[in-house]
């Protein structure tokens, strides 16, 4: 048994019933097998076995009373998971699917994508099983301020500084910050995705799914190719959703769909800056379904109850481009094959491990350009450091100049991916290459400051 299997292995025997963070575990520790013979001094102090335990994980009931008077009771978590290279950096989600697995997946996940940012930040992440839709302003507030009666003692912009994930926007970054700021007495750079009024930074909100198509293009650039002409298949309505699309139309593409819980919808015109508008204003201003969009818009066809995956499978839907963007395994081997067979050549995933082992090894099969989550989209992340550095500093930049410190961020990280998979494994392989160049960095930095 080779010393990576080993340690998968004993990964989850310690862990059991956690599903996805084994999965992201066997993904990231397979790939690393080639770093075994050239670092033994990772294997000497344990670092593949420490670097899958979480410096600390904290769990806590989060009571609050709704609308009627009737007092409810959702779980919150916290998991710290490394800071060797930065203070802890990860979003929050509020899901009623969130649990201990899920956040640690999130969170391990997180340090390595943290680390391919080049910013000095850890990995981390958190959340609760809470639901934020159907809910009012007024229990979204008294969730989140009952939320952060527990979390503020464990986070600081020195320590932990979260940001929003799924179910957690500018209103509930907003609740958050505000009630961190009464009890702590003090303005600081704890939380990011803030609006811009109070310290947030511009392109934040755009930069996840502004980042993932700046991916893309590097991968099409090493086959000289653009995004001009290209059909596009996306997941999702939320935020990386719409701001791939806008990128997407930006670069000469065109988006074909959005999709949330209850069904996905397919406009073969393209969702253009007019249909964009709307989709945002469906997502963020009336909290509408997709299906709104085709009672809208005659061009496009709803297929309720489905993915966007099934019904690219289902139909036969051509395409050149897709941009995974909602949730965790979204996309199996089964629709990976009929992504490849329906003409899909590049994958960028905008969501976190929304591929599965099997749908990944598809793509790799296939000559599929495969941007993996942890370095496509990366962008939300290196953004929210950048808004870190304007809080710190007290100093804001405009939009072009964050615009332009992202495409450069995610430049270098596609280049770390490159040169790592040349230097460690096959080139070209982008899988291979974001573990290893982002595990590298960190294993590094923990050898340096010993068995801590």
């Amino acid at each position: 048994m080779s010393h990576i299997t080993d340690v998968i292995a004993k990964i989850k025997a310690k862990n059991p019933g956690e599903p996805e963070f084994h999965q992201a575990v066997e993904e990231v520790m397979k790939t690393l097998e080639p770093t075994v013979a050239k670092h033994p001094e990772f294997v000497k102090w344990k670092i593949y076995e420490r670097v899958c335990e979480p410096d600390r994980v904290v769990m806590f009931r989060v009571p609050w009373v709704d609308d009627k008077g009737e007092v409810q009771v959702n779980k919150g978590f916290r998991v710290q998971f490394n800071n060797a290279i930065g203070p802890y950096k990860g979003g929050l989600r509020f899901h009623p699917s969130v649990n201990l697995g899920i956040i640690k997946f999130l969170g391990f996940e997180q340090i390595f994508k943290n680390s391919l940012t080049t910013l000095a930040m850890g990995g981390g992440k958190g959340g609760s099983d809470f639901d934020p839709k159907g809910k009012s302003d007024m229990e979204v507030m008294k969730f989140t301020q009952s939320f952060m009666r527990e979390l503020f003692r464990h986070i600081g912009q020195d320590t932990d500084v979260p940001a929003g994930d799924i179910g957690v926007g500018g209103r509930e970054i907003g609740f958050m910050y505000g009630y961190y700021k009464k009890i702590r007495n003090e303005f600081t750079g704890v939380l990011t995705g803030r609006a811009r009024e109070y310290g947030g930074s511009l392109i934040r909100p755009e930069a996840t799914g502004y980042g993932a198509v700046y991916f893309g293009a590097e991968m099409l650039a090493t086959r000289k190719k653009d995004y001009k002409g290209l059909r596009c298949i996306v997941s999702g309505k939320g935020n990386v959703t719409q701001y791939t699309i806008e990128k997407i139309n930006q670069l000469g593409g065109k988006a074909l769909s959005i999709s949330d819980s209850s069904g996905t919808i397919i406009d073969e015109e393209g969702i253009d800056a007019e249909k964009l508008k709307f989709v945002m204003e469906l997502a963020e201003v009336k909290r509408g379904r997709a299906k709104e969009y085709a009672d809208k818009y005659k061009s496009a066809k709803y297929y309720e109850g489905k993915s966007v995956w099934d019904v690219v499978k289902e139909q036969g839907i051509k395409f050149d481009c897709a941009f995974p963007s909602a949730t965790q395994n979204e996309i199996d081997e089964n629709h990976a094959a009929a992504m490849v067979k329906n003409g899909c050549f590049l994958v960028s995933e905008g969501a976190n491990m929304p591929s599965n082992l099997a749908a990944i090894k598809i793509y790799q099969d296939n000559n599929v350009l495969y941007g993996p989550a942890k370095a496509a989209n990366a962008g939300g992340v290196a953004t929210s450091g950048l808004e870190m550095a304007q809080q710190s500093s007290r100093w804001y930049w405009n939009r072009e100049e964050v615009d332009q410190k992202l495409q450069r961020i995610m430049q270098a990280i596609h280049q770390q991916c490159l040169d790592a998979s040349e230097t460690y494994a096959t080139k070209g392989d982008y899988l291979a290459g974001a573990n290893i160049a982002g595990f590298v960095k960190v294993a590094k930095a923990m050898v340096a400051q010993g068995v801590v």
